[in-house]
C-alpha cells in the first residue's frame, strides 16, 4: 500500500515538473525527454533490458506501448495548456473507459451496475472540462480539455492492452514496450521545433523522467501485493496532490462548478473500480 501511495505521489510530481516545463519548451520535446529518459533502466542494467526482449506476443507489446505513448503525448499538451489538476484529472479518468475496452476486446462482462459511476464520472468531467469559462458565461469544451480526455481513453486502451499482455508477457516487456512505442510517437512532435533546454529546463526535464521512472517501478512492483481496488483508489491520489500543487504553487483556482465536477469524477471513477476489482494474485 505504501509503495502504491509512493506511486500516486510521484506520478503527481511528475505532472508538476512537465507543467512547470511547459512554460517554456514544447509539450512535444517534454515527452521525447521523458520517454527516452525512461529507457535508461534498461540500458543500464543489463538482467532488465533482457527480460524486456524476451515476449510472446508483439502485437499486445505494440498496443500497449502506442496507446500509451499516445496518452502520455496528448496529456502533456493538456498540461501545458489547462491546469495541471485538471488535466491530470481528464487523464485519470482513464479506468472508466478501460471497461469498456475490456469489455469489446477481452470479452469480459460489464456489470449493469456500472451505468451510474459511468454516468457520473463523464458528467464530471463535463463540469470540470467548461467550469473554467463560467465567469465568460459560456460552456465551451476546449481543445485541450478535449486532449486531456483523448488521453484518458487511448490509457483505457493501453490498460486493456496490459492485461491481455499480462497473460503472457513479463512486467519489464510491458515497461520496454511503453519505453520504445513511446519513444517513437513523441519523436516527430519532440523533434519538430527542438531547441536546447537551458540548465534549469534539463533539471525539470530529469524530473520529470526520473519522477516517471520512480512511479512506474513503483507500482509495477507494489501490484503484486495489491488488490486492483486498492490500486485503482489510490491512484487517485495523483489527481488529488495535483489539483492542491497547482492551487498552492501555480495560482490554479477553479471555479464552483469545476470543483465540483472533479468530486463527481473522482466518485465516479472510485465506483467503476470499485465494481470492477478483483483480488489480484501475488506472482
Amino acid at each position: 500500500m505504501l509503495l502504491m501511495l509512493a506511486s500516486a505521489l510521484c506520478f503527481a510530481c511528475m505532472a508538476l515538473a512537465a507543467k512547470l516545463a511547459s512554460r517554456t519548451l514544447p509539450a512535444g520535446e517534454i515527452t521525447l525527454v521523458r520517454f527516452a529518459i525512461m529507457l535508461l533502466p534498461l540500458a543500464l542494467v543489463p538482467g532488465w533490458r533482457r527480460q524486456a526482449l524476451r515476449f510472446q506476443r508483439l502485437d499486445l507489446l505494440v498496443y500497449r506501448g502506442l496507446f500509451g505513448g499516445l496518452a502520455v503525448l496528448l496529456y502533456f499538451f493538456a498540461i501545458a495548456h489547462v491546469p495541471v489538476g485538471i488535466a491530470t484529472l481528464l487523464n485519470y479518468s482513464s479506468p472508466v473507459f478501460s471497461v469498456l475496452f475490456a469489455a469489446v476486446f477481452l470479452g469480459e462482462r460489464a456489470d449493469p451496475r456500472l451505468l451510474g459511476p459511468f454516468v457520473a464520472a463523464l458528467a464530471g468531467v463535463f463540469l470540470v472540462s467548461t467550469g473554467r469559462t463560467e465567469l465568460a458565461g459560456g460552456l465551451t469544451f476546449g481543445r485541450w480539455e478535449l486532449a486531456g480526455l483523448a488521453s484518458a481513453v487511448l490509457s483505457g486502451a493501453a490498460v486493456a492492452a496490459i492485461r491481455a499482455a499480462r497473460r503472457s508477457e513479463s512486467s519489464w516487456a510491458i515497461y520496454g514496450s511503453f519505453s520504445i512505442f513511446g519513444l517513437v510517437v513523441a519523436a516527430p512532435f519532440g523533434f519538430a521545433g527542438f531547441r536546447t533546454p537551458t540548465a534549469r529546463e534539463w533539471a525539470l526535464l530529469a524530473a520529470v523522467g526520473g519522477f516517471s521512472i520512480a512511479a512506474q517501478l513503483l507500482m509495477t512492483y507494489a501490484y503484486r501485493w495489491v488488490t486492483n481496488l486498492q490500486a485503482g483508489v489510490l491512484a487517485q491520489l495523483t489527481v488529488i496532490v495535483s489539483l492542491a500543487a497547482g492551487a498552492l504553487w501555480l495560482g490554479e483556482r477553479l471555479g464552483a462548478r469545476a470543483l465540483a465536477g472533479c468530486v463527481l469524477t473522482l466518485a465516479g471513477v472510485v465506483g467503476v473500480v470499485w465494481l470492477q476489482s478483483t483480488p489480484r494474485a501475488v506472482e
